[in-house]
């Protein structure tokens, strides 16, 4: 605290006047996501193809849950399924969370699993538009999106290393997960 009694900002937390796509990606970056920024999807395709090929990840199992997105990553020699034991987890998001850095999912995502169940290795596809400030808002987004019933199994995927020990009510019984972010700008 400073000697007007208010709580001081570390230098390495992001400005509050930052804009809020900037404030995500420091505060990803922060929790060890790593983070690759696209402008359109033959940029996404390459990451995806650069990502497989740091990681020697072609013609390994992934655990996908979203017909469509496995249907826009087929063509890298991936065995796509519903197996837990995969190389690597490939997702979406509901909401990018910028206050924490953290990706809002939901049963959309997980559908019942829990976050501990998941590949450590995981590959998220988002959109610049998903970025809110607070988790309050993604909710929010959650409720406006799913008329039809709010999803269950709603969490943040925040811990993208061992150091990171916070736990708060939306990570309970998360696990460090080596994450990475392929995110399309779209506005």
């Amino acid at each position: 605290m400073d000697k007007g009694g208010e709580m001081e900002r570390s230098k390495y937390m992001p400005d509050l006047d930052t804009p809020v796509d900037e404030r995500f990606t420091q505060n990803f970056i922060l929790n060890g996501g790593k983070f690759l920024y696209v402008v359109n999807v033959d940029e996404v395709h390459s990451s995806f193809d650069n990502i497989l090929l740091e990681n020697d990840w072609y013609e390994k199992d992934v655990l996908c849950l979203d017909d469509n997105l496995s249907d826009s990553f087929k063509g890298y020699n991936l065995n796509f399924c519903t197996n837990i034991q995969s190389t690597f987890f490939l997702t979406t998001c509901e909401s990018l969370v910028a206050d924490n850095g953290s990706l809002l999912v939901c049963s959309k995502q997980l559908k019942e699993m829990k976050l501990q169940e998941l590949p450590v290795n995981i590959i998220v596809y988002a959109t610049t538009s998903q970025i809110v400030n607070t988790i309050g808002e993604g909710l929010r987004v959650i409720k406006n999106n799913h008329k039809e019933g709010i999803p269950t199994n709603i969490t943040t995927i925040k811990h993208f290393e061992e150091a990171h020990e916070e736990k708060d009510f939306m990570t309970y019984g998360s696990s460090a997960k080596n994450l990475y972010l392929l995110l399309l700008e779209d506005l």
